[in-house]
């Protein structure tokens, strides 16, 4: 039996320069699933994503995902990519095991719990207090290089890299530590400043965009005491659940986060098309 890809429509193209395409999986040219590709919206025309793939459920456990993904591949170098990725949920596990197999790299994963309603409370001589117009100038531009960097070790071009960095804290940050829902804090120690926390007020959850802890103030629980500031202002603001992002190279993170109970959501992976 033989399984291709068969376009269902003409290539799209957004207002944006995004394009996308949708194809049967065929066996013999019998539909058996579906797989969406489409460029990136923040990479560019070099990276390609698979959006969606689905293979119906009396045709799993036959190869028919890998043939489809490693088709997906041959398209993508058609369309003149570098690079092809996929988010993909945690409760996913085939699909994770697929990709893992086909050389797609973790780069990082996505993270959430429900709010304690009673959080932690930080151990003593430990308090959190709102980030000063002037050290939130000193904190940009350290998190920005940092963002870059973390983005550059996930496989990504230091031109791309830095482009989603300025564009990305331009769209989360637009009036700075006045932007409505940003809650930018600095973590003390009796009185001297230890590290920095940034969580966001969404609608329904909050959100841990970044958390660091001073280079001369590690390896002593600061960044514990930091996650239970931000548990602690997700729930006085009313959230029931958290969520972060952690890159998979911060070995350290990973391991603090799942002490705390949170749990993956979805995995972010990519693999270099040669």
């Amino acid at each position: 039996m033989t399984t291709t890809l068969r376009p269902t429509g003409p290539l799209q193209r957004s207002a944006d320069g995004v394009k996308a395409r949708t194809y049967d999986v065929c066996v013999n040219s019998r539909p058996v699933g579906s797989i969406t590709l489409a460029t990136h919206a923040v990479f560019g025309p070099a990276v390609c994503r698979v959006t969606d793939l689905r293979i119906a459920e009396p045709d799993r456990g036959r190869g028919r995902a890998t043939v489809a993904a490693l088709a997906a591949e041959e398209v993508a170098r058609g369309w003149g990519c570098e690079r092809i990725e996929a988010d993909i949920p945690a409760e996913s596990a085939a699909a994770l095991r697929l990709a893992t197999a086909l050389g797609y790299v973790e780069r990082n994963r996505r993270m959430a719990k429900p709010v304690p309603a009673e959080p932690a409370a930080l151990p003593p001589g430990i308090r959190g207090r709102p980030m000063t117009e002037d050290e939130y100038e000193v904190w940009l531009a350290r998190a920005r290089r940092s963002y870059t960097r973390d983005w550059i070790d996930g496989g990504v071009p230091e031109a791309q890299a830095r482009a989603k960095s300025e564009a990305d804290y331009a769209e989360l940050l637009p009036q700075g530590p006045a932007t409505p829902g940003t809650l930018l804090s600095v973590l003390t120690q009796e009185g001297a400043k230890a590290g920095t926390l940034w969580l966001t007020l969404r609608d329904d959850d909050a959100f841990v965009f970044r958390v660091e802890v001073d280079e001369d103030c590690r390896g002593r629980g600061h960044g514990r005491s930091l996650m239970l500031l931000a548990e602690a202002q997700a729930r006085a603001a009313g959230r029931d659940r958290i969520g972060l992002d952690v890159f998979a190279g911060n070995a350290q993170a990973l391991c603090l986060y799942d002490s705390l109970g949170y749990e993956p959501v979805s995995y972010s992976l990519y693999k270099p098309l040669l």
